[in-house]
């Protein structure tokens, strides 16, 4: 009588992978996520943009409760422009640094920033650089460091010369 040897047959990568897919456990997709950050004079703002709800918050404020109202507007022009179509996401800021009007231009430029690379609409980056180039390029301009030995008057300042 004859041995039969069975070989195990290769299989083809298709079906390696459905093998594979059967044998591990049902996985959780991953959320997606953007960061993105904005700058201005000595404010640093990071964006997280995630799905949600329509959820903007500033340093852990909702949106509607920063003050004075105008630094609010300024956050929101990005949002305005882009209408409705962040409704279905959650943006949390976080900003360190600087004036309470470099903190604004920071969280805009960021805000604007992560709604572009969210969508990665051509249009609405186009929209944004139209209305004000500020909102997705951050000012590159910083403050002069102040000089050794007359560090309180400013980094320029020289005595006043007398003429006679």
């Amino acid at each position: 009588m004859q041995e039969l040897q069975l070989e195990p047959k290769p299989l083809a990568a298709q079906e390696k992978k459905e093998a594979a897919e059967a044998a591990a456990p049902a996985r959780k997709k991953k959320a997606k996520i953007i960061i993105t950050v904005g700058k201005r004079k000595k404010a640093i703002a990071r964006a997280v943009v995630r799905e949600g709800r329509g959820v903007i918050r500033i340093n852990g404020v909702p949106l509607d409760l920063v003050q004075p109202r105008y630094r609010q507007m300024r956050i929101k022009e990005p949002l305005i422009i882009a209408k409705d179509s962040w409704r279905s996401l959650d943006i949390s800021v976080s900003v360190k640094g600087g004036g309470m009007w470099g903190q604004a231009d920071a969280a805009r430029t960021a805000i604007a920033n992560g709604l572009v690379a969210w969508s990665k609409d051509e249009k609405l980056k186009r929209m944004y650089v139209d209305y004000d180039r500020s909102l997705l390029v951050s000012d590159p301009r910083r403050t002069e460091p102040h000089k050794p030995s007359r560090s309180k008057d400013g980094p320029r300042a020289t005595k006043q010369q007398s003429k006679r």
